[in-house]
């Protein structure tokens, strides 16, 4: 559903575009070529003025200026790979991807994207956990625009999915934005037995101020300080907290105020001069996320 919506917000785009060209072109005298230049450009235009409009409203005082400047084109870049070239053409429904690799048996992982993203932000991660031994799913969260609740079957299939295709008892779970909360209520839902480690990148913990007016449903349970979130983190256990590691980047421009975004008993790793979608692509990050879930210990399912 994601993908065909992006295919026509890039389609609106370059009809715009078009007609902005065309309109030059006939008014101001500019070159017959302009309609289609404009047609070209418009999407990647749009992008940059999305990009520099978030990190300008979510900057936050006193972090230096030079990691805003990077993480603003750290972040059009990461918004012209993930939204223009890789989700709109997303045609395959996702499944399990076995390890690359045969000579290593490690925990498998699901992936869980966040709000307005489908599995394929998460093609560069899913590539080095798979290189390093890892079987990997990497869901589609539907509804779109549902309660977050609504996503813990399909964290769940993922989950049963892959202790079929490895016979291992316990999965790693990572969740990037909102992923991070639908993990949090899967495990509200199914418990933590099957939780080998929970890694979140990004995820408004504590909710975003740039969600004020939201109108869909996950959108309001993203509000700052919502009910949604408050009732999540008082329901969950010390034993629950201990299963998550998060990041965080001080230059998110999507999930601010950024560095509370945090909880109790959980402190923050921080990546510095980079945004929101660019955590997913960015090395040190996926760097990060391999090294934590290489270490996990492999627990395989025994027959009496």
């Amino acid at each position: 559903m994601l993908a065909k919506l992006l295919r026509w917000l890039i389609f609106f785009q370059v009809l715009l575009g078009a007609g902005l060209g065309y309109w030059l072109a006939a008014t101001q005298q500019w070159h017959p070529a302009s309609a289609l230049l404009m047609a070209i450009v418009m999407p990647f235009v749009s992008m940059l003025l999305i990009d520099t409009v978030s990190a300008l409203v979510s900057r936050a005082p006193g972090e230096p200026f030079i990691h805003w400047i990077r993480s603003v084109v750290g972040e059009f870049r990461a918004g012209i790979v993930v939204f223009i070239f890789r989700q709109p053409w997303s045609v395959k429904t996702p499944t399990v991807m076995p390890a690359i690799t045969t000579g290593a048996t490690r925990v498998p992982v699901v992936l869980v994207h966040g709000y307005m993203c489908n599995h394929r932000i998460w093609q560069d991660i899913a590539k080095a956990l798979r290189a390093q031994g890892h079987a990997v799913f990497a869901v589609n969260l539907e509804p779109l625009f549902g309660s977050i609740d609504r996503y813990a079957p399909v964290v769940q299939a993922a989950v049963a999915a892959l202790q079929a295709h490895t016979g291992q008892q316990k999965v790693a779970l990572v969740g990037h934005s909102m992923g991070g909360l639908a993990i949090r209520a899967w495990m509200r839902a199914h418990g933590t037995a099957a939780v080998a480690r929970v890694l979140t990148l990004g995820t408004p913990h504590a909710g975003t101020k740039l969600a004020k007016g939201a109108t869909t449903t996950n959108g309001r349970q993203m509000l700052w300080q919502s009910a949604w979130l408050t009732e999540l983190a008082a329901q969950e256990t010390v034993a629950t907290r201990n299963l998550i590691h998060i990041a965080i980047t001080p230059q998110d421009n999507i999930v601010c105020p950024q560095r509370a975004q945090v909880l109790g008993g959980v402190a923050p790793v921080v990546f510095a001069g980079i945004g929101h979608v660019e955590m997913c692509l960015h090395r040190p990050v996926i760097q990060w996320v391999t090294e934590q879930l290489g270490a996990l210990s492999v627990e395989k399912e025994t027959t009496p």
